[in-house]
């Protein structure tokens, strides 16, 4: 019988690296990756689309439960643009 995964901070960690590692992994399908058609891309990216949006949802779950973290260790996506001189 297994014994079923903590959820605590660290595995809350680890799902933010996951989910910034799906975010790298379809900025590269987008700009750089080859495939036959159309189609076989848009396959791919929803793929990928679909399994990020999982990992999402359990971390979103996660944090509403309570689980503490690192603002650091939230994925890129996950962050609030930072408002420089430049933007204004």
């Amino acid at each position: 019988m297994k014994k079923p995964v903590p959820h605590d901070k660290y595995f809350l960690r680890s799902l933010h690296q996951e989910i910034d590692l799906y975010d790298r992994k379809l900025a590269y399908v987008e700009k750089f990756a080859q495939f036959a058609s159309t189609a076989d891309r848009k396959d791919a990216e929803n793929k990928l689309l679909s399994k990020r949006k999982s990992l999402e949802a359990t971390a979103r779950q996660l944090v509403a439960d309570g689980v503490e973290f690192n603002p650091a260790d939230l994925p890129r996506s996950f962050r609030a643009p930072a408002v420089t001189n430049a933007n204004l």
